[in-house]
Formats: C-alpha cells, sequence, structure tokens
C-alpha cells in the first residue's frame, strides 16, 4: 500500500514535469531577456508553500550568477517593502496568482517601473495580468491523495525556476571558476579549489638538473617526501620526472650500476602535467585514471611551478 502510493506520487510529479516541458514557448525566452536586462537584483516574492519555493529560487539564481534576494511579502507590506529598488525585477511565485500579500505589493512595483515575471498555475490571474511575463506551471492534479496540499505544483515551479537558473548561467557565460568564487566552503568548495592552491612549491618542490647523479636524485626524493623529483634542463624547463618506482624497476635491471647514471638518460620524458589554474576534482580524476601519484604543475614555458600529489587530494575528501 505504501509503495503504490509512493508510486502514484511520483509518476504524478513527473507528469507534471514531462507536460511542463511540453509547454515552453516564448514566454521563457522573454523571462531570460528580462532577467539578463535587470541592472540590480531579482527579488523573488511568494506565500506559504510558494515562499519556500522562492527562497530556494533566489538562492540558485545567487549561486550561479544571478544576484537575488527573497522578500517575504508580509514583511514586505510591514517595512521591508525598501528592499525594492529602481533597477531591480520582480519574480513573482504564486500558484492561485490571487495571493493577497503579493497582490498588494503590485501597486509598489509598478511605481517604482519594475519589470516582473510571474510563476503561476493560472495564466489569467490578478498577478499574471500584471506581470511583464508569465510562466505557466499548472498542473493537472497534485500528487496529495486530497488533490490539496501543493506537491506537483511546487515541483513544477521549482523546475522552472532551476530551468531559469541554468539557462541564465549558460547565457552569461557562467564558467567554472565564476562556480569556485561563490562556493569557497564545504565540499564542493574544496573540488573547485585550484591546483596552485595545493602544490608542494618554492624549496618544497623536489628539483633536479637534467645532469644529476643518481646519489642525488634519490636524496632529493627523499628529501621532499613525495616519491618523485622534477627533472629540469638548462634553462629550467621540464624535462622529465623520476619517481620511486622508477629506481626500483632500474635496480632491478642494472643493479649497483644505477649509481653511475645520469638522471637525464633514465627519466620519464613526457609526464604528465597541468596548468596551475586547473581544479582540484580535476587532478584527482586524472591521477585516478593514470594510476599515478603526483602531477607536476607548469607555467605556459614549461617550467615547473609545483607538484600536486594524491595524498594531498584525498586529505580534501573530494568526493
Amino acid at each position: 500500500m505504501s509503495l503504490d502510493t509512493a508510486r502514484r506520487v511520483l509518476r504524478i510529479e513527473a507528469e507534471a514535469l514531462a507536460d511542463l516541458q511540453q509547454r515552453l514557448d516564448g514566454s521563457l525566452e522573454r523571462a531570460v531577456d528580462v532577467l539578463l536586462a535587470c541592472k540590480g537584483r531579482v527579488v523573488v516574492v511568494g506565500m506559504g508553500k510558494s515562499g519556500l519555493i522562492g527562497r530556494k529560487i533566489a538562492a540558485t539564481f545567487s549561486s550561479t550568477g544571478t544576484p537575488s534576494v527573497f522578500l517575504h511579502p508580509a514583511e514586505a507590506l510591514h517595512g521591508d517593502l525598501g528592499m525594492l529598488m529602481r533597477e531591480d525585477a520582480v519574480l513573482a511565485v504564486s500558484y492561485g496568482g490571487e495571493t493577497e500579500e503579493i497582490a498588494a505589493l503590485l501597486e509598489t512595483i509598478k511605481r517604482l517601473g519594475l519589470r516582473m515575471i510571474a510563476l503561476t498555475g493560472h495564466p489569467k490571474s490578478t498577478i499574471a495580468a500584471a506581470s511583464d511575463v508569465v510562466l505557466d506551471v499548472s498542473v493537472k492534479e497534485e500528487a496529495c491523495s486530497l488533490n490539496l496540499a501543493p506537491t506537483a505544483s511546487t515541483t513544477a515551479a521549482m523546475a522552472m525556476g532551476d530551468a531559469l537558473a541554468v539557462v541564465l548561467l549558460e547565457r552569461r557565460g557562467f564558467s567554472h571558476g565564476d562556480f569556485a568564487a561563490l562556493h569557497p566552503g564545504g565540499r564542493l568548495g574544496k573540488r573547485l579549489l585550484r591546483v596552485e592552491n595545493l602544490m608542494h612549491s618554492g624549496e618544497a618542490m623536489p628539483r633536479v638538473s637534467v645532469m644529476a647523479k643518481m646519489p642525488d636524485v634519490i636524496y632529493e626524493i627523499s628529501k621532499k617526501g613525495l616519491g618523485m623529483t622534477t627533472v629540469v634542463d638548462a634553462d629550467g624547463r621540464l624535462a622529465g620526472i623520476v619517481t620511486d618506482g622508477d629506481l626500483r624497476r632500474l635496480m632491478q635491471q642494472r643493479g649497483a650500476a644505477t649509481i653511475d647514471l645520469v638522471v637525464g638518460d633514465c627519466m620519464n620524458k613526457t609526464p604528465q602535467t597541468l596548468g596551475p589554474t586547473e581544479f582540484a576534482g580535476g587532478a584527482l580524476r586524472v591521477m585516478e585514471e593514470r594510476k599515478i601519484t603526483s602531477l607536476v604543475v607548469i607555467d605556459a614555458g614549461r617550467k615547473p611551478l609545483g607538484v600536486v600529489h594524491l595524498h594531498d587530494l584525498w586529505t580534501l575528501e573530494l568526493f
């Protein structure tokens, strides 16, 4: 019985989203144009469950490059109306389209000359009529067995908010770097750290010249503790790397004669590298795919800037 009810709820909500997808038309493009043209903030308003959806939409906008705030309509009527500024745009979330607290704001919205978008299930409602663009988020039925509690309708409104946010993100050319700047905390922030913030650089970076003898190479690998060393040519450019695994294989092949070798004759001349602005998550993916434990960070002239080690990325708990 419980599973049947749960399946029915999910089916109704999935069908509501499928219907919403089929109804998409030029209104969405006009809504995006309004939001892109906004020189202030997108002020999202909504009451009750629509207000909760509105808060989420505002948060998603702000985190993806569209400055946005949520304004509680009831609080606006008691002093918070001053949050509205002349260069803002308003996104009103009201399934019935007749929410009294939002309707009471319409005069001020018009007086300030703000453009307004309505997310509503009733395109001929009062709030819809006062809006510049109407996005129809109506549903055939709620998933509630009483057909009363906002369920499918709130799902449709939230999905439309997400659609707007992602279209805006793409139209603005919002990049991984932009996203990283807005998400410095938590696991997501760690994934978006740049390798330049994690690499072993300066004196901590293992480095030997291409003419170094193997005792010096072994000493440098041991001293820096990363299980490898970079090898640079006379101009300071990366010529290759040597790992402790390379040393073990050489010892197996050549025995004691390994000590007499010059590192330039036995190094890996095509090591995996990356630039300083690459993300930590991407660096970890490369290491795991290639089954290596370190990456050399180089500049545009192939001069080594540092080394990123797998253990440093694991400690971040990126995934």
